[in-house]
């Protein structure tokens, strides 16, 4: 399989399908087997766009669109290839290929990355972020717990001086694992703030449209900003789960350890803090959008184990902290540690470890 860029997809089609939110997905297919395939596109995307239909959004030549795609069914010791049209994904794109015959059916999923999509990770480095003799390889559970409840409470400013959101998240495997989770259930990688993502998210802003890779704010960890930023926007720019990680100096069995902050954006307000000249206004219980990350994972098949340890500040409704844009929040102090696994796991498969239960009230008065 291959997904085009946009300006791929122009220069194949003729017409920008990214403007309407469609994406081209090329698959190749090669039967081997005594058996006749079809390809079953609602797989793929439940809304995906026929060759006409996308043609008449463009008044354009149907005839191109109808040679361009792709057509079953395949036949035994053939080869089949051609586009898909789907719904627009920028950054990263799952692409989940199922292939029925009268006997059996076959199933391939692919990940995919936009080379053009100016995602704020690929500015980091993760091979030098630490020295070899800095990184500290941990084998036991009880001293991985400890280590994380060491771990900085909280994000910085750049200057290190006051604190931000608190750090409530950990996750533990291999990108290989990580990356489809996420874009499986639908989180999609942020941009940098550069001028194109600014003008769209102010765009968004003024229009009350979604922008699912708006640039987030930075805050720091280990004295640098975010590693990686994700989010899950709703139909409006005004509200979305977002959150960032930052690569730590720990291994746990072999695995890359990464801290993380969560928070719902729930509204937008003014302000000079931000080059987009608006911020969002996060939702005080940040424990709920930790609660949702932990969950929302649990459906994609890769998380195995997880647990809660201390290190957050624990934080009454009556005297909430702020962070760094003056947004109140509080919390019971705790942080979701997150194990992922190869797929697939099921819910019944996923294991917590006995470590420290979530308070269910977080004020003196309830």
């Amino acid at each position: 399989v291959a997904v085009p860029t946009i300006s791929e997809a122009k220069a194949l089609y003729g017409v920008d399908l990214a403007s309407k939110y469609i994406q081209p997905v090329w698959l190749e297919v090669k039967n081997d087997s005594d058996d006749t395939y079809w390809f079953l596109p609602s797989g793929l995307d439940p809304d995906y766009f026929s060759p006409t239909e996308a043609a008449f959004a463009f008044k354009a030549d149907n005839e191109k669109f109808q040679k361009l795609q792709f057509k079953n069914p395949i036949r035994p010791e053939s080869t089949k290839a051609g586009f898909v049209l789907v719904n627009l994904d920028e950054g990263f794109k799952a692409v989940d290929i199922d292939l029925i015959s009268r006997k059996q059916v076959k199933s391939f999923s692919f990940i995919t990355a936009d080379p053009e999509f100016k995602a704020d990770h690929k500015e980091v480095d993760f091979e030098t972020l630490y020295a070899a003799e800095d990184i500290i390889n941990i084998e036991d559970e009880e001293e991985l717990r400890r280590m994380l409840e060491e771990l900085p409470c909280c994000t910085n400013n750049a200057d290190g001086d006051e604190y931000g959101d608190p750090l409530n998240l950990v996750i533990i495997g291999e990108t290989n694992n990580i990356l489809p989770a996420l874009v499986r259930r639908n989180w999609h990688a942020t941009e940098t703030t550069w001028s194109g993502a600014i003008m769209r998210t102010i765009n968004s802003f003024l229009k009350g449209e979604r922008y699912r890779y708006s640039p987030i704010s930075p805050l720091y960890v280990y004295g640098r900003r975010q590693d990686v930023g994700w989010q899950k926007a709703r139909s409006t720019i005004n509200e979305r789960n977002h959150m960032r990680f930052w690569l730590g100096p720990i291994r746990f069995r072999g695995k890359p350890v990464l801290v993380g902050q969560i928070s719902r954006d729930i509204g937008v307000k003014f302000t000079l803090k931000s080059p987009t000249i608006s911020t969002h206004v996060i939702d005080p219980d940040v424990d709920e959008a930790r609660r949702y990350f932990l969950e929302d994972l649990a459906y994609s098949q890769a998380l195995a184990r997880f647990g809660f340890v201390k290190g957050a500040p624990v934080v009454t409704k009556e005297s909430p902290m702020v962070n760094l844009v003056g947004d109140p929040f509080y919390t019971d102090g705790l942080r979701v540690v997150l194990f992922f696994e190869p797929r697939p796991y099921t819910l019944s498969d996923i294991k917590m470890l006995e470590w420290e239960v979530p308070s269910k009230s977080y004020s003196k008065k309830e």
